[in-house]
């Protein structure tokens, strides 16, 4: 068992995209995905969580995902949407849906906690928010990892 994050980021960062490392178990000798390679697997968005996350821990058996960042940070995005990352989320991923999650804000006149994503079919071009009510943005806006700017919670 890995006990230590930064000794499987050494072990892992010669097989990821980006600056981000992951827990998990490989017992097919394969090398991890990066969480983008992860999210467009599971038909949706490579670009829904910032480039700047540390790591993430997919639980595949109970269909868990767990995204670790360095701070509270933002992303605006090119539709004009706005999310705030905790530095922890938590959510269930499905195919076409991340659900239950737990960590992730979206500014609609107030910040208001994002519950779920999804994208209603392979050929959608819409990726569903619901934040209290269910919002649809269009799915091209979430398709690059952004980086995220550091905020101040309140």
């Amino acid at each position: 068992m890995l006990t230590n994050l930064q000794d499987l980021h050494s072990k892992y960062s010669k097989h990821a995209k980006h600056d981000y490392f992951f827990v998990a178990s490989f017992p097919t000798g394969k090398p991890p995905k990066s969480l983008p390679d992860l999210l467009q697997e599971y038909n949706l968005p490579p670009g829904l969580f910032p480039n700047n996350i540390t790591c993430y821990e997919f639980d595949e058996p109970k269909s868990k995902l767990t995204i670790h960042l360095p701070f509270v940070c933002e992303v605006s995005f090119k539709d004009s949407s706005t999310v705030r990352y905790a530095p922890r989320v938590k959510c269930i991923l499905l195919r076409g849906k991340l659900m239950g999650i737990e960590g992730m804000k979206m500014k609609v006149l107030v910040w208001v906690k994002v519950t779920n994503v999804a994208v209603e079919g392979s050929k959608s071009e819409k990726v569903s928010f619901t934040a209290g009510v269910k919002k649809s943005r269009p799915k091209d806006a979430y398709l690059v990892p952004r980086e995220a700017v550091r905020v101040e919670e309140v």
